[in-house]
């Protein structure tokens, strides 16, 4: 599905910009559903971004590793500008763009698929290479238990910040970036209450190979601490990780 969606994306000839990175994460991190458990995991990313006449796109598909189990993840979006779609400013205050987005979140072992229709609100925030709030519906499309999957679930909402903001000391490169989201409570096919869910997932990156051989937005290092509140569906785990991170910007 996720493959699908990038293959859909515009093709190179009508791109403005694009920006594509494979990423690397190593962290101790819980397993839901397990009573506290933990596992030393590894996270490999295909993470791409690009902008077009009428918006951009952003996508990624997260492979992971914990212990003998591996598992694929991912997610799409694609905003349509209707500044961009006018030829026009569309906004207020704040808000110098709006756009109408569309995503969809699929998971392989879990056989979860959800679409996210929503708004986006793209805000001028001063030093910021980006910074938009979006807000979306959350509508579950998903096999469910019969299939062999988690439990279907019923429809809610997401809230998301997601942004990036460069920064110098000296002569190194930084930059902060990431998202966090808020998804409202729902109730699954047994009747049983899905609680909210906060995830934070923030990354500080250096600047590596501007220092090591000239050539800047290449190859960087840094962290990212991961904050999930209500981890995927379950109260009873609440997790705070910090994991090592490694970008190689293609």
């Amino acid at each position: 599905m996720l493959a699908a969606c990038l293959a859909a994306a515009p093709s190179a000839q009508a791109l403005e910009w694009s920006s594509t990175e494979l990423q690397w994460q190593r962290g101790k991190l819980d397993l839901p559903y397990s009573n506290g458990a933990t596992a030393h995991t590894n996270v490999w990313t295909f993470q791409h971004a690009s902008g077009w006449k009428y918006g951009d796109n952003f996508g990624f598909i997260d492979f992971s590793r914990t212990r003998d189990d591996l598992d694929a993840y991912g997610e799409f979006y694609s905003n349509f500008s209707l500044g961009k779609i006018r030829g026009d400013k569309v906004g207020f205050g704040p808000v110098k763009d709006i756009g109408l987005i569309l995503g969809v979140n699929a998971a392989e072992d879990a056989k979860v698929l959800k679409y996210l229709p929503g708004v986006r609100f793209a805000l001028d925030a001063p030093g910021f290479a980006f910074l938009n709030l979006d807000l979306t519906a959350y509508l579950d499309d998903s096999r469910g238990v019969r299939h062999g999957g988690a439990p279907k679930e019923g429809d809610s909402w997401m809230l998301d910040l997601n942004g990036a903001r460069p920064f110098k000391i000296g002569k190194a490169s930084f930059s902060i970036e990431g998202h966090i989201e808020l998804v409202g409570s729902r109730r699954n096919e047994f009747g049983q209450k899905v609680p909210h869910h906060v995830l934070a997932q923030p990354q500080i990156r250096y600047d590596l190979g501007e220092q090591l051989w000239g050539r800047a937005n290449e190859l960087f290092v840094g962290l990212e601490y991961q904050y999930w509140r209500n981890k995927v569906g379950d109260a009873n785990t609440d997790e705070s990780a910090v994991q090592a991170l490694v970008v190689w910007r293609l």
